[in-house]
């Protein structure tokens, strides 16, 4: 089969959701109101404090990230509040969303992990137009958690995954590596 360069950016520029829109809650969808939903996908959040995982639904709009918990959303980033992403350069799907920090709004940056981190960090990537702000890291990535503090996630490869606070209080991953050619 072939398909025209219309096709194809038609195909490209619709509408992709890995959560059914009928998964995405109505009251969540009537505060969103008139943006346009772009992309809906599944992640865990770790919080800042103890990492505990917590499920969410990660939506990509016209103008935001937004992170919600069944009706309600938690959290907001607007485009212009992101001023990076970083990810590992292991098979653990974890990445962070940085955030400005005189947003008073935001807690600090974000930890997540997709099992579409790819494809996920594209679509963000594209929708906040930060293609040039996408940091693959060995070893750790540096992240903020709150006004002045200071997070770590420390990553080592090994044979199959694992995520836990480790004694010394970072986010300790321990992840195969990416089969390479």
């Amino acid at each position: 089969m072939f398909w025209t360069v219309d096709e194809l950016l038609l195909t490209a520029s619709s509408l992709f959701l890995l959560v059914g829109s009928e998964d995405i809650n109505a009251k969540v969808l009537q505060v969103l109101g008139n943006e346009a939903l772009k992309y809906a996908v599944p992640v865990i959040k770790y919080d800042r404090k103890g990492y505990k995982a917590r499920a969410r639904q990660l939506l990509l709009t016209q103008n935001a990230v937004v992170l919600v918990e069944e009706s309600k959303i938690k959290q907001r980033i607007d485009y212009a509040n992101l001023t990076g992403i970083s990810l590992s350069s292991l098979s653990d799907n974890l990445f962070v969303l940085h955030v400005v920090q005189q947003d008073n709004k935001q807690k600090g940056d974000v930890v997540l992990q997709s099992d579409f981190v790819i494809e996920t960090l594209t679509k963000i990537a594209i929708c906040a137009n930060k293609v040039n702000n996408v940091n693959i890291n060995q070893g750790s990535i540096k992240f903020t958690v709150g006004q002045g503090k200071e997070g770590i996630i420390d990553f080592t490869s090994g044979s199959e995954l694992l995520i836990a606070k480790a004694k010394n209080g970072h986010l300790a991953v321990v992840a195969p590596r990416l089969n390479s050619r």
